[in-house]
């Protein structure tokens, strides 16, 4: 077992051995990638009691320094590492899109033209209590051909480290460079500025946090940023929904586990069934914790219950990550939109009713980048969307957006073959 990666933290060279390794990675073939992958599974599962071991010590730490509930839950592994291993032996089930031609076609001139797809080539992940990411976008990373320079939170440090050394370990057991994986083992924050400014061998950087670490993602580097993962995620009720499918819904998308971005923020209720059903709404998610912020005319409805407190300003502008949630009435369709233009992330928003009029609207009318009709904001994950896993949630719209799987860490290039042809 690899004990630890270099204590002497030097970027630039970490920067050279990830691109040299991302040469390498250009190899090996999709069975050779996948051998590999389903022994990092093995590996994970093997030595499950190091990596929780490392987790409850996080944990522990975390509970002492005050680490909230959300941040608790994303950094807990206990109950999580079977699913994780899953979810890497499904990623080597998955077809590789690298090489994989995406159109081709002769021209007049007889020139034959085809975009084929190609690795991004280094990626620089920096993300905050989620040691299943460190598990996730390793792994996509590898099957897509690219390495990848990873730097997580303070608080989950030792969990990071189990898990990336076994990765290592794995990679050097069947003859890949162990640079395809590295990390940064330092909770120094000078590193993540120098990280953004790497530009000569990253090619990409993905955060995965709050809104702080996005901004200063996007105000300091010199590397393409993909932003997304925070979600003020709404659902609207319309008049013609069915109300027990409704409450089954908005209950899962609550409470399921409510401290994922894709986690419901905001409920608004069309108010001709508005008297009827907000008392429900909160009967039913109330029993199990659910406490609510509702704008004045939704609050006169259900003011009775000491669940309920009147909203006050910016809650409808709040990612709660916790058992809260926003209630407001609107009189239609069109100021449901409003609300969701004017007060979402654009990361999942939904529709629920039975008139397909409606929903079409909303589908063309909603630009986030996940948009549901009659089901859980709570499907918005690489794993659940048929993706094997996912590194980030894009919700900008250049290059990815929604969940980022496989394909979405590839690129394309231009492959012209001719016949002696000159211009």
């Amino acid at each position: 077992m690899v004990a630890s990666l270099d204590t002497a933290i030097n970027l630039i060279e970490m920067g050279q051995r990830a691109k040299e390794a991302s040469f390498q990675l250009s190899k090996l073939s999709t069975e050779q990638k996948n051998t590999v992958l389903l022994a990092i599974a093995d590996a994970l599962e093997a030595n499950a009691e190091e990596i929780l071991e490392a987790n409850r010590l996080d944990l522990a730490d975390g509970r002492a320094n005050g680490l909230s509930d959300a941040l608790l839950d994303r950094l807990d592994l206990q109950n999580r590492l079977k699913g994780i291993a899953a979810d890497v032996r499904n990623v080597a089930t998955l077809p590789d899109p690298v090489g994989q031609i995406l159109d081709e076609r002769v021209l007049e001139n007889g020139l034959k033209v085809s975009r084929r797809r190609t690795p991004i080539g280094v990626l620089g992940v920096i993300y905050e209590a989620r040691p299943n990411v460190t598990v996730d976008v390793a792994t996509l990373a590898f099957k897509t051909g690219n390495a990848v320079i990873l730097r997580g939170g303070k608080e989950t440090l030792r969990s990071n480290m189990a898990l990336v050394n076994i990765l290592r370990d794995t990679m050097i057991a069947h003859g890949v460079p162990q640079d395809v994986i590295q990390y940064i083992n330092s909770t120094d924050r000078r590193y993540v500025g120098e990280l953004l400014k790497l530009h000569d061998y990253v090619d990409m950087i993905i955060p995965r946090g709050g809104n702080s670490l996005h901004n200063f993602c996007r105000e300091h580097s010199t590397i393409p940023v993909i932003t997304g993962g925070i979600g003020i995620c709404h659902l609207f009720v319309d008049a013609s929904a069915d109300q027990e499918a409704a409450l089954k819904i908005i209950h899962n998308a609550k409470t399921q586990r409510p401290s994922v971005c894709n986690a419901l923020d905001t409920l608004l209720v069309h108010e001709s069934i508005a008297v009827e059903f907000l008392p429900r709404v909160v009967a039913h998610l109330g029993k199990d914790g659910v406490t609510f912020r509702a704008e004045k005319q939704a609050y006169d409805l259900v003011q009775q219950d000491e669940k309920v407190s009147l909203a006050q300003e910016g809650d409808f502008d709040t990612e709660w990550l916790s058992l809260i949630l926003g209630l407001k009435v609107v009189s239609s369709l069109d100021e449901a939109i409003q609300h969701i233009r004017q007060h979402s992330t654009f990361h999942s928003d939904g529709i629920l009713t039975q008139d397909m009029d409606n929903a079409n609207r909303f589908l063309a009318e909603v630009d986030s980048a996940a948009v549901y009709v009659n089901a859980s904001t709570r499907f918005t994950d690489g794993s659940a969307l048929g993706l094997g896993a996912e590194v980030a949630i894009s919700t900008q719209k250049l290059h990815a957006r929604g969940p980022m799987g496989l394909e979405e860490l590839t690129t394309y290039k231009w492959i012209i073959i001719g016949n002696g042809h000159v211009r």
